[in-house]
């Protein structure tokens, strides 16, 4: 009896700990504000996104330099990961415009010196608002709006599709939904207990939106065989890049393998 009831206190416990805690594990923001956007990038600017429960968000947007590139006159919706800010993504931006591609990168509430704290609803709001951004620009055509997520990203860019279907979307690293991929870190953590679900395989099974899946096969954060279910759950897959012996956060997951695999996807949509 005894061992009965510690065992179901420490079941009690870790289930408190887990409603209590979880969103910290989830959202890791560095919460400092990026400099300006043209100190950093050419042909850059500043903007803001304004959510739909009244946050004011930092953005960047970036034209593509590059007017005979894979990417001309096409636009990214870049959904970063759970970590850092938008500087940490400055490079892949570089990389995007010089390809031709004009890229918005927006920080979610919470990261990047932006106000409010990062939820599943939360984040899909702050899509919507970088969407609405780009539908409000006279320089962006919104039939040539790509979606690119990367880890977390993916969820959020996943969710807004089934709303709003862009000309294409590329998954960087996605998990099949958030309880699978909290398994795999943390055993004794039940669904019940998630405040957050984002069902990614469940959304894309449904979308006709054009898909590129890149993933590393060595990635121990969000293991291969969960990306390559998104992929197998996919109606419309364009392309499946496996990046041999790649974990989740080497540079190359942030560069030219998948600017490439974005070029391949543009050129798709495009013919």
């Amino acid at each position: 009896m005894r061992i009965a009831l510690v065992v179901v206190l420490v079941a009690v416990i870790v289930g408190v700990a887990a409603w209590a805690l979880q969103r910290q594990l989830i959202f890791l923001p560095d919460t400092s504000t990026p400099p300006a956007a043209a100190t950093l990038l050419p042909d850059a600017e500043d903007v803001v996104l304004t959510t739909s429960d009244g946050l004011e968000l930092g953005a960047w947007f970036v034209r593509g330099r590059n007017p005979t590139g894979p990417g001309a006159d096409f636009t990214v919706l870049l959904a970063p990961g759970n970590g850092g800010n938008r500087l940490g993504r400055a490079q892949i931006a570089a990389d995007l415009s010089a390809a031709g591609f004009s890229t918005l990168l927006f920080d979610y509430r919470g990261y990047g010196g932006n106000p409010g704290r990062p939820s599943e609803d939360g984040v899909a709001r702050d899509a919507r608002a970088a969407m609405q951004h780009l539908l409000d620009r006279e320089d962006v055509d919104s039939d040539r709006v790509l979606y690119f997520g990367e880890s977390l990203g993916c969820a959020v860019v996943t969710a807004l599709a089934a709303e709003s279907p862009p000309a294409g979307m590329l998954l960087r690293s996605p998990f099949t939904d958030l309880g699978s991929v909290a398994r795999h870190h943390y055993r004794l953590v039940p669904d019940i207990v998630l405040k957050d679900r984002f069902p990614v395989a469940d959304i894309v099974a449904q979308l006709d939106v054009p898909l590129t899946v890149v993933y590393g096969t060595a990635d121990s954060i969000v293991p291969a065989q969960q990306s390559a279910a998104v992929a197998d759950s996919a109606r419309n897959l364009v392309e499946r890049v496996e990046l041999p012996g790649l974990e989740h956060n080497d540079p190359p997951m942030f560069g030219a393998p998948v600017v490439d695999a974005l070029s391949r996807l543009a050129d798709s949509v495009q013919h």
